[in-house]
């Protein structure tokens, strides 16, 4: 009996040497960029003009592992990834849907992937990058963990994960700009460490466009995302002021203020929904389609009856640009659990 405790003894004590060197392994090689990285930047941006017409599409491609038949173990679901040849075909996909949306002058994309274990090692951001050879391409990470050990019957294991935005002109700079946090240790080396991607282009009128990547929290109870809008409120407001033209994109992971939707078809997803408050920018502009649905809940596979849909995928545009049209190419979430968001604008 005393050697059967003695072993039990040690055997826990060697649970807790190794869950210890794991917690000090994980937090020597945490990633904790500072407030501001640029990412990129040109000796000769582009200049052109401050009453030109431009396209943008917004994507959380869901690193190519979220598509229609997929559940997530995360949201209650029991799939951690698709097999590799899924994944690829989700890659494709992507990549052909881009170049079908026509000529779009700035691709703004959530959860591209760079050899993480639950993507199998793929780089998108070349993948995709390579298929628009003449834009340039800023990229911005916000998931750089070396382990997630959930769940764990098949952790999700090394994690690299970001925005990346291509644009068919050079910005004069692309900076990465950190979202205030409040998680605390050791949980905070486990999470997505939140921002956005700023690309800033030079006008004939010595003025910026101002273009914003950005991807919010999801899953707290609020507090993280108030957070983040009001960095980006503050941010916004002082760019504004400069008499730049602002557009902010993304995946928001709450709805638009005063969010009616129309859908044809889909049921509304209002579990646990947040709304931006309508005092939220009252003087700027919320461009989304209310007929389609830009995201489904992952609890199961996709189900036109029953998935629970939503719309937190959408633009902020600054009082100084005219809104042409908006609108959610809805493909039936087969490659991801997003659909893409095009939008079309003019600059007054």
């Amino acid at each position: 009996m005393k050697k059967i405790l003695k072993f039990l003894l040690y055997f826990v004590v060697i649970l807790l040497i190794a869950f210890a060197g794991f917690l000090i392994f994980a937090t020597a090689d945490n990633y904790s960029p500072p407030e501001q990285v640029i990412v990129f930047q040109a000796a000769e941006p582009d200049i052109f003009a401050d009453t030109g017409e431009f396209s943008l599409v917004t994507w959380n491609i869901g690193y190519c592992g979220l598509n229609a038949e997929m559940d997530f173990f995360y949201e209650g679901g029991t799939q951690v990834r698709p097999k590799k040849d899924v994944v690829l075909q989700n890659l494709n996909a992507v990549k052909q849907t881009l170049t079908e949306l026509g000529d779009i002058d700035f691709l703004l994309l959530q959860e591209v992937d760079s050899l993480s274990k639950r993507s199998y090692g793929l780089c998108e951001i070349d993948s995709i990058s390579r298929v628009f050879p003449s834009y340039k391409a800023a990229y911005a990470k916000n998931y750089d963990v070396f382990f997630v050990p959930q769940p764990l019957t098949e952790p999700m294991g090394n994690v690299n994960s970001g925005l990346l935005t291509l644009s068919k002109f050079t910005p004069a700079t692309a900076t990465r700009f950190a979202y205030p946090d409040d998680f605390s240790w050791p949980l905070s080396l486990f999470f997505l460490d939140r921002c956005f991607l700023l690309n800033r282009y030079t006008l004939q009128n010595d003025k910026e466009l101002v273009l914003i990547n950005t991807h919010n929290s999801a899953f707290d109870n609020g507090s993280q995302r108030d957070m983040e809008m009001a960095y980006l409120k503050n941010f916004i407001e002082t760019e504004y002021k400069k008499g730049n033209y602002v557009i902010a994109g993304g995946d928001w992971n709450q709805c638009p203020p005063d969010f009616r939707p129309e859908f044809r078809k889909h049921k509304m997803d209002n579990t646990l929904r947040k709304d931006i408050s309508s005092e939220y920018m009252p003087d700027w502009k919320w461009a989304y389609d209310l007929s389609e649905p830009s995201n489904r809940r992952v609890t199961t596979p996709y189900n036109v009856e029953t998935t629970l849909t939503t719309v937190i995928d959408f633009f902020l545009i600054s009082p100084n640009i005219i809104i042409k049209s908006v609108g959610t190419k809805h493909l039936e979430f087969e490659h991801s659990d997003h659909n893409p968001v095009v939008l079309n604008i003019k600059l007054k």
